[in-house]
């Protein structure tokens, strides 16, 4: 059980942290891992960088960001949040992002910021409906090839998340006990990309591109990791079928702005609107 969380100052903590990268993502390659040289370096100068510990000190998980500029403001970029396999679905994940929230606050800040693969459904709905973040924007292949297992087979393509961790919106969703409920209205929303059934995991969509309704639905899978596994074609399919649907629709001033996960369905949906800032 972890115990606490508390700041990683020395190189020692770093070189755990980097020990942990390797565990998580199962990294081959030594490029694919932040070095402790590095770590240690930013956090000198204004990076974050968190360690959650059990109650034998064992360090179970971390989060790290660095010092940014967004339209010339300073904020916080979040590059990694990990979880060892043997602590995750204990909110752990949620635990850090609050006290990383913490102390950007008390740096004065209020932004920050990170990637995430917009397929990855349990990551969006921590994202959209326990922090409240905001996406307006859409990088391809960001990464280039990794040596992750996790990463292989697709172009590593990432949302932008934008947490504007002051804001009111942001207090009601980390101060709600449960996930966000629908509002009656989406209940008329329409699927940009309706998927159907087909074997183990849901087939996309070809999707319509000239809706022009002011809220939207994107579907995504569940299960999008274990796909990437056991059907890299398919993977292959949804990240192409839906990376055409989420640049069109930023590209046209749309803001993801939610996400509603249906486990029972093996499918989330995402809910852009217009008009919102990122």
């Amino acid at each position: 059980m972890v115990t606490q969380i508390h700041p990683l100052t020395s190189i020692e903590d770093c070189k755990q942290v980097a020990e942990l990268e390797r565990v998580i993502w199962g990294y081959t390659d030594a490029e694919d891992v932040v070095p402790p040289p590095v770590l240690i370096v930013s956090v000198k100068r204004g990076g974050i960088l968190l360690g959650a510990f059990d109650d034998a000190g064992a360090m179970k998980g971390f989060v790290y960001s660095i010092p940014g500029l967004k339209d010339g403001r300073p904020m916080q970029w979040s590059h990694m949040l990990g979880v060892m396999p043997d602590a995750r679905d204990r909110g752990l994940g949620l635990q850090l992002k609050l006290a990383q929230r913490q102390a950007t606050l008390a740096m004065g800040l209020d932004l920050i910021e990170w990637t995430y693969d917009p397929l990855q459904a349990l990551n969006a709905h921590l994202n959209f409906a326990r922090l409240g973040v905001v996406v307006g924007e859409y990088e391809e292949n960001i990464y280039g090839e990794s040596s992750s297992v996790l990463h292989r087979g697709t172009p590593t393509d990432r949302f932008v998340a934008a947490w504007h961790i002051g804001e009111p919106h942001v207090a009601r969703r980390i101060g709600s006990a449960g996930p966000a409920i629908r509002d009656s209205s989406l209940t008329a929303a329409r699927v940009v990309n309706p998927s159907s059934s087909g074997g183990e995991w849901l087939r996309p969509g070809q999707g319509d591109l000239a809706l022009t309704d002011r809220r939207l639905l994107v579907e995504i899978p569940t299960g999008f990791g274990e796909m990437q596994q056991g059907d890299p074609e398919l993977a292959l399919e949804w990240r192409m079928a839906t990376r055409r649907i989420f640049q069109h629709y930023l590209g046209r001033s749309y803001r993801v702005v939610d996400f509603f996960l249906a486990r029972e369905a093996g499918r989330g949906q995402y809910l852009l609107t217009e008009g919102v800032r990122s």
